[in-house]
């Protein structure tokens, strides 16, 4: 291979894995890092946070490689999809395969070297990750498959940190779960159409008319969880002014989504990295004081 030809073939594999797009890996980073605070009643151990960080990156690659795997003969008739490399024949299939296959191992690598508890979590997340891509095939609302797939670094950072899974992780969890449904739908209401037309079930042709109370119901509840563990653990004024803050980022999304503009709905979409920041910021904060 000549030196160009080297270069765009690294070039599609960074876009088929979204080196170019942080968002996808921040949404799955931040209940993590929730996850790893709580646990750790502060900042959790060097080489656990280091673990997960890497991890998070890692796993969401390779649900990116396979995720454009099971979507390589429906990418190429979406708007928006259809100059991803996969899609757009720029690399071949077995080549996506294998750098998820790749990706996957350094992940279990890194997983190693944790706890026995958390080695054997990483199995379910493993298959959580892998699946995802298929269930817009038969699942109505993939975005609750995609909230738990997700949402599972909250378990194994729970295990990493304090080797058990106590009832907190499960309704942090649940939270996510919520709040991916909120975020997927104003990011399937993108792709509504296309989507309809070639058959793909998303939260977005479920809920209908529907989907802006749907997507603000979930957004509300997903608040009101993680307000619910704050007084729980009796967790200072800092954790709930993120939660305010993150509130009225929420209330941002409203104004763009309520009138159901593709663009506005995928500016609400990305806006969600505030709305994890926030709760994060607040949560680190909070509990560097006393209750």
């Amino acid at each position: 291979m000549t030196r160009s030809i080297v270069a765009e073939k690294l070039h599609a594999y960074a876009r088929l894995i979204r080196l170019d797009k942080p968002i996808g890996t921040l949404l799955l980073l931040w209940p993590t890092l929730w996850a790893l605070w709580l646990a750790a009643g502060g900042v959790p151990g060097v080489h656990v946070l280091a673990v997960f960080m890497a991890g998070t990156l890692l796993m969401r690659s390779a649900g990116c490689a396979v995720n454009d795997f099971a979507d390589r003969d429906v990418d190429p008739h979406v708007a928006r999809t259809r100059e991803r490399p996969l899609a757009a024949r720029r690399i071949r299939s077995r080549e996506a395969l294998g750098l998820a296959v790749l990706l996957s191992l350094l992940a279990f690598a890194l997983v190693l070297t944790l706890d026995t508890l958390t080695i054997a979590l990483s199995f379910p997340a493993l298959f959580l990750a892998v699946s995802y891509p298929f269930t817009k095939r038969f699942f109505a609302m993939p975005q609750a498959y995609l909230g738990i797939a997700f949402g599972f670094g909250i378990p194994m950072g729970y295990a990493a940190v304090l080797g058990r899974v106590p009832a907190e992780a499960w309704l942090l969890l649940l939270a996510n779960v919520l709040w991916t449904i909120a975020y997927d739908t104003e990011y399937a209401m993108v792709d509504r159409e296309d989507d309809r037309k070639i058959g793909i079930r998303t939260s977005a042709i479920l809920f209908g008319r529907l989907d802006v109370a749907a997507v603000m119901l979930c957004h509300a509840a997903f608040l009101a969880i993680l307000l619910w563990i704050g007084l729980a653990r009796g967790l200072a004024w800092p954790f709930h002014a993120g939660l305010l803050m993150a509130a009225g980022f929420v209330g941002h999304q409203y104004v763009l989504i309520r009138h159901r503009e593709p663009a506005a709905c995928f500016r609400a979409f990305l806006g969600n990295s505030r709305v994890g920041a926030a709760v994060f910021v607040g949560l680190a904060v909070a509990l560097q004081l006393p209750a």
